[in-house]
C-alpha cells in the first residue's frame, strides 16, 4: 500500500471520529468552554496564597499603654480581620463558633511583666483544621511582637538620660560596638531568581494546563475504541484493510487536532488574564505537543483494554486519581517521601509540569529538560503502539 493510500486510509478513520465528536453538541460544547473556563476558576483559586482577612479574636486582658499599642499594631495588619473577644463562661475559646481562626489575648499585666524584665507571652489559639493557614497567623502575629519589641526597644534607648549615656562613653569602644551590634536587628540580603515576584500562578500555571488537558484527553479517548465495541463497528473496522497502526492514528488525529486548540485557549487565558509568561514557544509548544499525544495514547490504551465505555470510564478516573496530588502540578515533588516521589515519576504529568517551568520560569534549553521530553515521547509511542497491539489482540 502506497502512502497516498495510507493516508487516505487513517484519513477515513479520523474523518469518522471527528462526526462523532461534532454529532452531540452538548459534549463539544462543554469541551471548548471548560478549558478557559476551569483556568480561570483554578488561576483565582492559587492567584494568592498570602492569607487576608482572616477572621480573628481579639482581647486586651491587660489594658496597659504597652497593650494598647499593641493592639493598635495588630488592628492595622491586614492579614487579619479583627473582632473583640467576649469571654464566656468557659475558659477555652469555641473558634468554630465564634467563626473565627485564630483568637488572641494579651494577658493581664501584660505590660508590666515588660517593664520587670519577665515579660509574659500573648496567648494564641489557633485553628489546625487548615495546616497551611495555621503557620501563616502564628508567623503574622509574631512579625508584629517583633517589629513592637524593635520599637521598644528604640524608644527605651531614646529616653535614657544624659548621665547613662556619658557612662556609656567610659565603657571600651570594643564593647560598645559589640553591644551595638547585638541592640540592632540583623538582617539578610535577598536575591529571588526565576521568579522574582514569587507569583504562585506562574507556578501553579503547567498544573492547571496539564490537569485540564489530561483529564480531558485521556477521558474521551478511553471511549473511543469502546464505543465502537458496544456499537459493533469495533469487528469492521477490524476486518477492513486498514492496518492496526492507522486505525490507532486515526482516532487521535481528530482528539489530537481538539485538544491543541483546548491548549491554545487554556495558555492564552493565563497570558491575558493572570498575565503569566511563556518563554521559548518552540520548546513549550513541542513540549505540549508531547504531553498531548502521551495523555491520547493512555486514552486509546485505556479503550482498546476495556470492554464498555463504563469500564474506560471508570479505568481512567483510576488512572487520573493518584496523577494529581502526586505529579507535582500544585504542590513541589519534595514536600513527598523518597518512596513517593519516585513512583510520581512514572507520570507524565510529572515530566510536564517539570519541564514546563524550567522553560518558563527557569528559561533554560532543551539541555536541561532532554529527559523529559524523551520520557513524553518514549511513553506517547508505547501507548499508541500498546493499543494497536490490544487491537491486533482482539482480532486474533
Amino acid at each position: 500500500m502506497n502512502i497516498a493510500a495510507i493516508f487516505r486510509s487513517t484519513a477515513s478513520v479520523a474523518k469518522k471520529e471527528f462526526l462523532h465528536i461534532l454529532r452531540d453538541w452538548r459534549v463539544l460544547i462543554l469541551i471548548l468552554s471548560l478549558p478557559p473556563a476551569f483556568t480561570l476558576l483554578l488561576g483565582h483559586a492559587f492567584e494568592e496564597t498570602a492569607t487576608t482577612d482572616a477572621p480573628a479574636l481579639l482581647r486586651d486582658s491587660d489594658q496597659s499603654d504597652e497593650s494598647r499599642q499593641l493592639v493598635e499594631k495588630l488592628r492595622a495588619n491586614k492579614t487579619f480581620a479583627w473582632r473583640e473577644w467576649v469571654p464566656d463562661s468557659t475558659a477555652n475559646v469555641n473558634l468554630l463558633k465564634a467563626g473565627a481562626l485564630i483568637a488572641v489575648e494579651i494577658p493581664p499585666h501584660w505590660g508590666s511583666s515588660l517593664n520587670n524584665g519577665d515579660p509574659q507571652p500573648l496567648h494564641l489559639t489557633l485553628d489546625g483544621i487548615d495546616t497551611n493557614t495555621a503557620p501563616q497567623l502564628r508567623g503574622a502575629i509574631q512579625e508584629d511582637l517583633g517589629q513592637f519589641q524593635l520599637d521598644s526597644r528604640q524608644t527605651l534607648i531614646d529616653d535614657l538620660p544624659d548621665e547613662v549615656l556619658e557612662m556609656g562613653k567610659k565603657i571600651p569602644e570594643p564593647v560598645r560596638k559589640r553591644f551595638v551590634s547585638a541592640m540592632s536587628p540583623w538582617t539578610v540580603e535577598s536575591k529571588i531568581l526565576y521568579n522574582p515576584d514569587l507569583k504562585f500562578i506562574d507556578f501553579v500555571m503547567p498544573g492547571i494546563v496539564g490537569l485540564i488537558l489530561q483529564l480531558l484527553t485521556v477521558t474521551l479517548t478511553a471511549c473511543t475504541i469502546a464505543r465502537e465495541r458496544e456499537s459493533g463497528t469495533l469487528a469492521q473496522l477490524l476486518v477492513s484493510p486498514l492496518s492496526r497502526n492507522q486505525i490507532v492514528a486515526g482516532k487521535v488525529i481528530p482528539h489530537l487536532i481538539v485538544s491543541i486548540l483546548l491548549i491554545a485557549a487554556t495558555l492564552a487565558t493565563g497570558y491575558f488574564h493572570f498575565h503569566v509568561i511563556y518563554r521559548s514557544p518552540v520548546l513549550t509548544a513541542a513540549l505540549c505537543l508531547l504531553f498531548l499525544l502521551c495523555s491520547l495514547g493512555t486514552g486509546l490504551l485505556i479503550s482498546a483494554f476495556c470492554q464498555t465505555q463504563t469500564q474506560a470510564i471508570q479505568f481512567a478516573v483510576f488512572y487520573l486519581f493518584p496523577v494529581f496530588p502526586l505529579s507535582g502540578a500544585f504542590a513541589p515533588l519534595d514536600q513527598l517521601p523518597p518512596g513517593i516521589r519516585t513512583l510520581s515519576q512514572a507520570f507524565p504529568l510529572t515530566h510536564f509540569c517539570h519541564a514546563f517551568r524550567m522553560v518558563s520560569l527557569g528559561q533554560v534549553g532543551v539541555a536541561s529538560v532532554v529527559g523529559d521530553l524523551v520520557f513524553l515521547a518514549v511513553g506517547a509511542v508505547v501507548t499508541c503502539f500498546g493499543a494497536a497491539l490490544l487491537l491486533r489482540r482482539i482480532q486474533d
